[in-house]
């Protein structure tokens, strides 16, 4: 396979441009940059998207990507049916790695972590404020699981459609038992940026003490080679 070779024109990321700064001040700043840039430009498609990786229960590394939809001082979360393959090894093997990627802008960070349930008030709340099409398809995926054909997928969206009618309000459709979300916690948090000859800057913060992300002192900030 051959393909045309792209040296990486980033800004890259300097000690000097964390000192000071918690973990949570630096990738917020990354994530609302990235997020500015797809609306100014387009060219960074799903900013919050976010990879995850966990174990299955004969230690097989599984990745998959989602939606980031928290960030804040606790780690960034996301929302999954809690009977998915990662819901069930997450909650059997909590240990976690996640990477927001954006290659037009030579950027991406790394979490490695423990998975920590999130509360089910914030579940609640989140789930009132999706697109009711959105609340339907939470009941209608029994994410992971194998199914007939598209068509059946389609029928099951008709028939709970029909069961919660659209009728404008967050509580059209009820929030179900199976579903909920993961928050990581992290102990590391790498900020990548892309520069020329390979030469990339990698900015690492380590947990140092039991701080949050905004703590600045619970955290050990060091370059790693790249």
């Amino acid at each position: 396979m051959t393909h045309d070779r792209l040296d990486y024109d980033g800004e890259g990321l300097s000690e000097a441009q964390v000192e000071g700064r918690s973990p949570l001040e630096v990738a917020r700043d990354w994530v609302d940059a990235a997020v500015a840039r797809q609306a100014e430009r387009g060219d960074v498609p799903e900013p919050l998207a976010i990879s995850i990786a966990s174990v299955d229960a004969d230690g097989a590394p599984n990745v998959r990507t989602v939606l980031m939809r928290f960030f804040d001082e606790r780690g960034p979360g996301f929302v999954t049916a809690l009977t998915s393959a990662k819901g069930r090894e997450l909650r059997a093997h909590p240990a976690v790695a996640a990477a927001l990627t954006w290659p037009s802008m030579f950027r991406a960070i790394r979490f490695r972590g423990t998975a920590v349930q999130v509360g089910r008030d914030e579940v609640e709340a989140y789930f009132d404020s999706r697109p009711y099409g959105s609340r339907i398809s939470a009941w209608t995926s029994r994410q992971s699981e194998p199914i007939a054909s598209r068509a059946a997928l389609e029928e099951a969206y008709e028939r709970y459609a029909a069961q919660w009618p659209d009728g404008g309000r967050a509580d059209d459709v009820p929030v179900p038992d199976f579903w909920g979300g993961f928050r990581i916690v992290p102990d590391e948090v790498e900020f990548w940026g892309g520069r020329r000859s390979r030469l990339h800057d990698r900015i690492v913060f380590s947990r140092t003490g039991s701080g949050s992300l905004a703590d600045v002192d619970a955290w050990r900030v060091w370059r790693r080679q790249p």
